[in-house]
């Protein structure tokens, strides 16, 4: 899979995404660091990620149990105040709506652990190669 980017011509920092047949997702970055805060910048896709995929995790879990999961509602909340020193912390609140004991509650969170995202963000070593291309 590959992911395009591509500038937006308009002289800011806006950039166009292309994901296999998603090809108009924004990105930008606020106002104080010379975007237009139009969209989400880069940290908040990474974020999203996260919340997104344990909450998938979970509903896919349920589903499979045969548990009464009516959808999972999560907050993710960022502070990168240590970011500089390698220390980024993401605080993932999550709510699970339907009849659930409280066992499936705990078994639920506990799954969302396990989610990709989670799993690539906390155990993964990711290598970056970066590579010119001429235009």
């Amino acid at each position: 899979m590959s992911i395009k980017l591509y500038s937006v011509a308009d002289g800011k920092l806006s950039q166009r995404a292309e994901i296999e047949g998603f090809d108009d997702l924004l990105i930008d970055v606020p106002v104080a660091f010379g975007g237009e805060g139009k969209a989400p910048d880069p940290h908040d896709y990474f974020d999203l990620s996260l919340g997104a995929c344990k909450a998938i995790t979970s509903r896919m879990y349920a589903k499979r149990k045969g548990w009464p999961l009516e959808g999972v509602s999560v907050v993710v909340q960022r502070d990168e105040s240590d970011e500089r020193r390698g220390i980024y912390r993401l605080d993932v609140a999550m709510t699970f709506h339907g009849e659930l004991s409280e066992e499936q509650r705990t078994r639920l969170e506990e799954i969302s652990h396990k989610c990709p995202i989670h799993r690539l963000m906390t155990t993964s070593s990711v290598e970056v190669t970066t590579r010119q291309l001429t235009a």
